[in-house]
């Protein structure tokens, strides 16, 4: 039996089901590269989305990269949170707004963990938008050595 969505989460239905698609990325330190891509935004009756995303080479279809998560609502009205873990040794609590069917998040150096061995990830910001059933997002990025840059965006499709 599939659980009612949560009235807190109501708001973002827009998202939920499967992804999937192609992306490009880049950044000053590494080649760039495609990349195949699934996001999956699930409900399980609670106030908050489960999100699952994974990506594998085009060229290869080895993997480069998962994250595991939850998108919540925030405090004040539009708000929201996005609490990640990545394989690479970091973790990620961020936030931020949505508008309509777009939203932006946005995790800041205080709101980034690290484990001991971790890429120096020191800021992100993903915007995600919903149009026509195609779910675009860019992902900026920082670190130690390098300022804010584009490192991902994606089109994705709704998989039936």
């Amino acid at each position: 039996m599939t659980p009612t969505l949560h009235e807190d989460v109501a708001s973002l239905a827009f998202l939920l089901g499967t992804w999937s698609g192609e992306g490009r990325g880049k950044f000053p330190t590494i080649q760039q590269f495609a990349y195949r891509e699934e996001i999956v935004f699930e409900h399980v009756g609670d106030p908050y989305l489960l999100y699952r995303q994974g990506s594998w080479d085009l060229a290869g279809d080895a993997p480069v990269h998962f994250e595991r998560g939850f998108l919540r609502p925030g405090v004040m009205p539009g708000s929201l949170e996005l609490c990640l873990a990545h394989p690479i040794g970091v973790t990620e609590v961020a936030h931020g707004s949505l508008a309509g069917r777009s939203l932006t998040l946005t995790a800041v150096a205080s709101g980034i963990g690290h484990t001991s061995t971790s890429l120096d990830v020191q800021g992100l910001v993903r915007r995600y938008r919903v149009q026509d059933e195609v779910l675009t997002y860019e992902l900026d990025m920082q670190t130690g050595e390098t300022p804010m840059t584009r490192h991902l965006d994606a089109a994705l499709r709704r998989v039936a």
